[in-house]
């Protein structure tokens, strides 16, 4: 047998088949993307605004939308997420986590019927609230099915390229039908919401069960067998066995550690830092301002001054590259920086772009420069955004957490993003609005503040995990390392596994030879 000193580190093209089960899972992720374009889209576009909104010849397009209907479109999409991640883990206890995302592609299915056969306000309100129930379980689902340590990072962060693929998708299909002003306008991209439970319920077929879930519901074999199927191709016997020996050992001890799992071990000895630092760390989504960007975004270059037709231009403009920041977040965190990098420079930018435009508003409101500054600066945010806090925060989060606890950690801290979402949601319109304070660009300076507020949390809480395994962050915070030390603290999980492998191994090989020893003293 190879000597070995840890599980070896192999490429993305060795990893392919756990990249396309990762990517597949991921694709419920691309509905979030697709709905925020729309919905952020809907809300500028005419023939919307001609069944929804009401004619107003001072605004730009023509026609306005009241603050009300504004406000509850997009709260109760995130209250209706609220309420289904916050017993994802329940869920899961009892039914698993394959049966959730396909109850979510069949709520998903019945909310786009509502929303696209109904002029009624009281129907879209149920609609939204039914496909936030459906958007809860798809982003938690799908950001906690685990990878290898060294490629963890890039296949959660698969979650943000699949919301900028939607995002662009809804982006170009709402700019195609912008100038029409028949109810297609806004049924043809509500229509696109049918994309992600189509192919994600055939997708699942296809996808085996996490295998550390597996080993915690006692089905070692189906988790061995999904394991292989995951990263057999990858690896050598010698590199399958240890890093199923380590992920086995890893779990039993945190099994012999507690004696339950349930919502209150989220708070109980070391799980409650792990907790409280997977709700930080979702928190600061909220907190950098994306959920103003977008959901408001072509919006409020509307108000700004832009027409119709530029606005939506722009939309898609700031989308792409907030797709192209993704894509070098990920290569980043794959081969330069650490978590903890990629995330305090991303507040430190994010920042900077939010205080750029809440100055330009200040010194120079309403006049052209003005509205350049606001389109550059609101592009400027999507790039940062979506190469350091957007693609780092899934990855570093669920990281944080144990794995007999996982479900219920990250569903309730998605939870708690969404209640957070929620209340941006339903607060923004006051601060833009023309008929309410009317702040416009100036409301950025709150999320200027929040941004590098946000650093700080960072720098001082956020320990660094890239290149660790599960079992590895485990043991870290068993033995309550501090943020400073967690990087270079030494485990012993790997080494112990290694052991138990040779140890295995030898037996195994020592059994073979007895027969071939006996045989020949016999034949003497």
């Amino acid at each position: 047998m190879a000597v070995l000193a840890k599980i070896p580190e192999s490429s993305l093209w060795a990893n392919r088949k756990c990249l396309l089960i990762c990517a597949t899972v991921a694709i419920a992720n691309m509905q979030y993307g697709l709905d925020s374009a729309a919905i952020g889209s809907l809300q500028a576009m005419p023939g919307f605004l001609e069944v929804y909104g009401y004619k107003d010849p001072k605004q730009p397009g023509g026609y306005a939308i009241e603050g009300t209907f504004q406000q509850l479109i997009g709260s109760l999409l995130t209250l209706g997420a609220f309420l289904s991640s916050l017993v994802a883990g329940a869920f899961a206890h009892f039914f698993g986590r394959k049966v959730a995302l396909w109850l979510a592609c069949v709520l998903n299915a019945i909310a786009c019927i509502i929303q696209i056969s109904t002029t009624d306000k009281a129907a879209i309100y149920v609609g939204r609230l039914i496909l936030g129930l459906a958007n809860g379980f798809l982003v938690t689902f799908s950001n906690i099915y685990a990878a290898p340590a060294h490629l963890r990072a890039v296949m959660v962060a698969l979650f943000s390229e699949w919301v900028n693929i939607g995002s662009i998708i809804g982006a170009v299909v709402t700019n195609a039908t912008k100038n029409r002003l028949d109810k297609a306008s806004y049924q043809i991209p509500l229509g696109t919401l049918f994309i992600v439970p189509l192919f994600l319920a055939v997708g699942l077929f296809f996808v085996p069960e996490s295998p550390r879930y597996l080993i915690y519901r006692g089905k070692v074999d189906a988790a061995r067998e999904s394991l292989k199927r995951l990263r057999g191709d990858s690896l050598s016997p010698e590199g399958f066995e240890l890093e199923w020996v380590e992920m086995v050992k890893g779990i039993e001890e945190e099994k012999n550690a507690a004696n339950s799992i349930g919502p209150l071990d989220m708070f109980k000895g070391t799980e409650l830092r792990r907790t409280l630092l997977c709700y930080g760390l979702i928190a600061t989504q909220t907190a950098a301002g994306s959920w103003f960007i977008i959901s408001y975004a072509t919006y409020f270059m509307i108000v700004a001054g832009l027409s119709v037709n530029d606005a939506f231009r722009y939309s898609v403009m700031k989308t792409a590259l907030g797709f192209v920041g993704v894509n070098v977040g990920m290569y980043l965190m794959r081969n330069v920086m650490g978590r903890r990098t990629v995330l305090m420079t991303g507040a430190v930018t994010q920042g900077c772009a939010m205080l750029g435009m809440a100055i330009s508003a200040t010194v120079a409101n309403g006049t052209v420069s003005s509205r350049n500054c606001v389109i550059a600066f609101v592009a400027l945010y999507q790039f940062f955004y979506n190469g350091f806090v957007g693609v780092a925060t899934y990855p570093t989060s669920t990281e944080m957490v144990s794995t007999r606890l996982r479900s219920w950690s990250v569903g309730s801290a998605i939870s708690l993003g969404y209640f957070l979402a929620w209340l941006t949601g339903f607060c923004s319109p006051y601060f833009i609005n023309p008929q309410n304070l009317n702040w416009g660009a100036k409301y950025a300076y709150i999320w200027a503040a929040s941004n590098f507020c946000c650093l700080v949390f960072f720098y001082l809480c956020v320990p660094e995990t890239k290149g660790r395994t599960l079992e590895e962050i485990d043991e870290l915070f068993a033995n309550r390392i501090s943020v400073r030390n967690f990087k270079a603290f030494n485990t012993t999980i790997v080494a112990e596994a290694l052991k138990d492998v040779q140890d295995h191994m030898q037996e195994k090989q020592e059994k073979q030879e007895k027969p071939v020893i006996t045989e020949k003293i016999e034949h003497d």
